[in-house]
């Protein structure tokens, strides 16, 4: 429930607060009064576009603020200087949050809005109950898991020729590097050994020196050694002072001849053949060029073959892959059709119901000729929505033929049918029931028996809910819970606009004027009357 409404600065609007009851809260005023704008204050809270034009002259900004009996406290600022700010509850908000908050606390229900009849979009909120939802929302993940997948099949098949480009490559590299017979740590080796061979004289002399010091001929160490080893044999038979020397003395020995033995072999094993240090060199080029293209090392290298072989074997399983794809393509959009044609038949359903129940209460609205049916029928392909397109279809007179309402609706006729939506829904307790509704002169081309009979429907919506209705009519302005005068009044050279609740006597008066443009005799006798039946109608109806 919309408790106030303040506004300053707005337009002709210098400094008002508003307050609102329960039930159904008329407005009424003569052309030009200011309803409008009090409606598009109210729309500035709602989250509507407002820009600094709306600033009353000779003012810096305008402001609105709303106080909900839910808890929310909305204001809306706007600058010449165009510094704005919005808030709930004193903190601020973006206009996009105040939109989505708007449209679950207040329905707006005008000329402008009733158009909206004519969006598909529209139609589906009409038709979709709690169960219709859930499925829907089962559908909707399906349809995007159908689109992403589907897109990603087709970049798969566009990838089909450079993927055959790609395989060809990585096959010419995989022999390339396989043709090689690369062993590990190979380069490592192969340095080491051109290292070797290239420095062989040098190697040979070394090693050759190394064996004649040490046993070949009578001064070489081994010789030497066994001669001090004998000398201490003979100071041993006097003397054992020396033996632990003798002890070292054998185990160098020992060591020695180890070494010697182990250098001997070396040497008897060095080839240095010429052609043996062509054909490292030779390997060695080999594996450069295969470094300059696949790796640092022979190891790298070795690496990144098994990672080409691996995309290889990915790349010869594309086609199988992409089979694969398109059976999960398949299976995902089998699901999805499965889905849409529930939501269809749930639809179809619902439409039939709905669209009875609306031509029922076009009937009891004037229309007593109208025909009103929702048509739901398989779409080409898939939608936000589902498998579907709805379509409101309508015939206002007998011998016609139902056709879009988009064609043959007038706006009068399209008030009336979005009133008897908003009926049928009322009386179900469904969609924007739980929201304030406002209703901004619905009532434009309507009179006599009709205008009693909206009157009438109007104060039932209104029955355990909170109704705003601009009004021309007196027939709605007598059915009134709360009942607010819109004025205006020139004050020292400005136009100010005022907003106050009639007392009864007030409320008399106004409704005579509205009824028949004076405040005679007569005319207070009927709107006196009109309040008593509305008063009578309530007490039954209610």
């Amino acid at each position: 429930m919309l408790n106030s409404l303040r506004v300053e600065n707005f337009a002709i609007i210098e400094n008002i607060t508003v307050e609102f009851g329960d039930g159904l809260n008329i407005l009424t005023g003569e052309t030009g009064a200011g309803k409008s704008i009090l409606m598009e204050a109210l729309g500035a809270i709602l989250g509507n576009k407002i820009g600094a034009s709306k600033i009353r002259k000779g003012a810096d900004f305008l402001y609105v603020a709303a106080k909900f009996s839910s808890g929310e406290m909305i204001t809306r600022k706007v600058s010449r200087t165009g510094k704005n700010s919005i808030t709930l509850n004193d903190k601020p908000i973006t206009l996009a949050a105040l939109k989505k908050l708007g449209a679950d606390l207040v329905d707006v229900h005008g000329q402008n809005k009733n158009l909206e009849l004519l969006r598909e979009e529209k139609i589906y909120t009409l038709l979709d109950d709690e169960k219709i939802s859930d499925e829907l929302k089962n559908f909707q993940g399906l349809y995007r898991e159908l689109n992403s997948k589907s897109r990603a099949l087709e970049k798969k098949f566009s990838a089909r020729t450079e993927n055959l480009q790609r395989l060809e490559f990585l096959r010419w590299q995989e022999k390339e590097i396989s043709s090689a017979k690369l062993k590990p740590n190979e380069d490592e080796l192969i340095d080491a050994e051109i290292k070797k061979l290239a420095h062989a004289e040098k190697i040979a002399e070394y090693v050759q020196d190394s064996t004649q010091l040490l046993n070949d001929g009578d001064a070489d160490i081994l010789t030497a050694l066994a001669r001090v080893a004998k000398n201490l044999n003979g100071v041993a038979r006097y003397d054992d002072k020396l033996n632990s020397a003798q002890k070292l003395l054998e185990d160098a020995e020992i060591f020695l001849r180890e070494a010697y033995d182990e250098i001997r072999d070396y040497g008897d094993r060095l080839d240095f053949s010429p052609g043996r240090l062509d054909k490292l060199h030779d390997r060695s080029d080999v594996i450069f060029k295969l470094k300059q293209k696949y790796g640092a090392s022979v190891n790298e290298i070795l690496q990144r073959l098994e990672k080409i072989r691996g995309d290889i074997a990915a790349a010869e399983n594309f086609d199988s892959d992409v089979e694969d794809f398109k059976a999960q393509v398949a299976e995902i959009e089998r699901q999805t059709k499965s889905s849409a044609e529930k939501i269809l038949e749930l639809r179809r359903a619902s439409a039939k119901i709905l669209g009875a129940k609306i031509e029922t209460e076009l009937h009891n609205l004037g229309m007593t000729k109208a025909q009103f049916e929702i048509v739901v029928e398989p779409a080409e392909k898939f939608s936000k929505f589902g498998g579907d397109k709805a379509e409101i279809l309508f015939c206002a007179n007998v011998g016609e033929g139902k056709l879009p309402l988009s064609k043959v609706v007038s706006g009068g006729e399209l008030s009336r049918i979005s009133l008897a939506i908003k009926i049928v829904l009322a009386a179900e307790k469904r969609g924007d029931y739980d929201r304030v509704m406002v209703f901004d002169e619905i009532d434009t081309g309507l009179g006599g028996v009709t205008a009693k009979t909206v009157a009438e429907f109007i104060a039932k919506i209104s029955r355990g809910r909170q109704v705003l209705c601009i009004t021309h009519l007196p027939q709605i302005a007598s059915m009134a819970d709360v009942h607010l005068q819109i004025s205006k009044a020139e004050i020292n050279g400005r136009t100010l606009t005022e907003v106050k609740p009639f007392d009864e006597e007030g409320r008399v008066k106004e409704i005579a004027r509205m009824a028949s443009g004076e405040e005679s005799p007569a005319s207070i006798k009927n709107a006196r009357e009109m309040i008593l039946s509305a008063k009578r109608f309530k007490a039954v109806a209610f």
